[in-house]
Order: C-alpha cells, then sequence, then structure tokens
C-alpha cells in the first residue's frame, strides 16, 4: 500500500460501520512528504470536528498514524508515527465519544497510565508517558490501529444504551 494511492486532499473521516474501521493498520516505513501531508490532513479534520484524536485509519488509510490534541488546538498537536503502548497502570472510567460514531458516547475502563514508544514526523523514536485524558486517548486511538472500536470495550448495559444510535449510523452507512 503506497500513499500515492490515495487522494489526500479527498480524505474525509469515515463513519461506523464502513469497514474500514475494522482493518488492522501496517506501520509506515518511511516518513516522506505524503506522509507529512496527510499528517497535515488528519490535524486539520480532527480540528474541523473538534476532536482531539485521529487515527490514520480513520481516513481509510490504513497506516499506523495518530494525531493528539488534548486541548483542542492546533499548537498542541502530537504526532505518534507506529505507536507502540506498554506500561500500564491504574484504572478509570471515562465517557468516550469518537468522531467515526457521532452520537455515540459511552463509559469505558481503560489505564489510567500508559507510555507510548513512537516515532515522530521527523523519524526519531521518543519514549512518553501518557496519564488521565492523554492515556484515554492514546490507547482509543492505538485500538483504530488494530482495528477495534471504543463500542468493542463497553460492557452490556452501555452497549445496549448506544444500541439505537448505532442502528441509525448503519442505516445512514447503507444509504450512502
Amino acid at each position: 500500500m503506497k500513499l500515492s494511492d490515495f487522494n489526500i486532499g479527498q480524505m474525509y473521516i469515515r463513519y461506523y460501520p464502513d469497514p474500514i474501521l475494522r482493518q488492522s493498520a501496517a506501520p509506515i516505513e518511511e516518513i516522506d512528504s505524503e506522509v507529512i501531508a496527510l499528517i497535515d490532513r488528519m490535524t486539520d479534520l480532527m480540528l474541523e470536528a473538534n476532536g482531539i484524536g485521529l487515527a490514520a485509519i480513520q481516513l481509510g488509510v490504513p497506516l499506523q498514524a495518530v494525531t493528539l490534541s488534548l486541548t483542542g488546538k492546533r499548537e498542541d498537536v502530537e504526532v505518534f508515527i507506529n505507536p507502540v503502548l506498554d506500561g500500564f497502570e491504574g484504572l478509570s472510567e471515562v465517557e468516550e465519544g469518537c468522531l467515526s460514531l457521532p452520537g455515540v458516547r459511552g463509559v469505558v475502563r481503560r489505564p489510567a497510565i500508559c507510555t507510548v514508544t513512537s516515532l515522530d514526523l521527523e523519524g526519531n523514536l521518543f519514549v512518553t508517558d501518557m496519564v488521565e485524558l492523554g492515556a484515554t486517548a492514546i490507547q482509543h486511538e492505538v485500538d483504530h490501529l488494530q482495528g477495534k472500536l471504543f463500542i468493542d470495550r463497553l460492557s452490556t448495559i452501555s452497549r445496549l444504551a448506544c444500541r439505537k444510535a448505532l442502528k441509525q449510523l448503519e442505516q445512514q452507512y447503507q444509504q450512502d
């Protein structure tokens, strides 16, 4: 898969139940101008949608790239290329939503702390500890890279509460 096969300027956020959201993403082998353009597009779309995180797979690109901005501001955007998570500690329960599942929210239990090992846009390896909202956000986005959605992590009761909104998204997807 090559990024040149995609029209980056025409990319948009994919909505559940688009099958691309269930695919696993491949590692990025080289950070070139196309990857930088992809990250720029991801950042623009994430901020326009008032999101705090976005994975490339959500734009239909099955590559391991994530953008985060916990404040929702461009100057606070963090980029994670081929992120790997470990060092999980604690437990938090946070109500999550997702740009690919508009109108769907639910409480998800995840570790409260994690360590991320990743490449930055210059190809430098870095390690950072994420806590609270940052830990939740990076785990949510790395789930996307593995073809998982936050709804997969909901309790049975929470999943039932979301059923109507999910059905509406499924019906909308069939009409498009």
